[in-house]
């Protein structure tokens, strides 16, 4: 599958537990070598917990793979207040884009990622790991794309060090297979990490 194509597929995180498009190959590709200068990526170790400070999120990290047509799982509409990680791509911390999806709602109400779109540059996202260690993000972006535009290069392309997307849906509800219509993305990179 190409570059253009894959990412073509990746349609978002659907509020009907959809998840992320068919993009099986090529998240395992993301891992990119850090340049000097930059924060020092870390050893492989999965998450366990998301902390974002700023919209009063606290949850468990679950890993995710991939459902049988290709997309990213997401979690089950039932565990609305949990994220997952895509555990094909880097844990959060390591080297390359980690990807952490949940969902903005359900029918019963708001879900962990509803405030996503309120974060600005500068806030805070800790991310506590098996190993013991806190990978602390902060957020460069926060930007909102049509599912059927989503540009590349920019979400999944090159990083200068350990980086961190977090994504849910947003835009208008259009139903369907397709959910909402658009994706809220939050670009983060890798600041510090401490002992838990």
């Amino acid at each position: 599958m190409g570059l253009v194509a894959a990412l073509l597929a990746m349609v978002g995180l659907y509020a009907t537990g959809a998840g992320l498009g068919q993009i099986s190959d090529f998240l395992p590709a993301l891992h990119r070598v850090t340049p000097a200068g930059a924060v020092s990526g870390l050893a492989p170790s999965e998450p366990t917990e998301i902390a974002i400070p700023a919209i009063g999120v606290r949850a468990p990290v679950h890993p995710v793979g991939l459902t049988a047509d290709g997309a990213i799982e997401a979690p089950p509409l039932e565990r609305s207040g949990e994220t997952g990680w895509y555990n094909r791509g880097p844990t959060p911390g390591q080297d390359g884009p980690s990807i952490i999806v949940g969902h903005v709602d359900t029918r019963e109400g708001p879900a962990v990622f509803a405030r996503l779109h309120e974060l600005r540059p500068g806030d805070v996202v800790e991310v506590t790991r098996k190993d013991g260690r806190v990978a602390v993000f902060e957020v460069e972006g926060v930007d909102q794309f049509d599912k059927t535009n989503l540009p590349v290069d920019r979400v999944y392309g090159k990083v200068k060090r350990p980086a961190l997307r977090l994504i849910t849906c947003g835009g208008d509800w259009v139903g369907g297979d397709t959910g909402y219509a658009d994706n809220i993305i939050v670009f983060a990179s890798l600041v510090e990490s401490r002992r838990a």
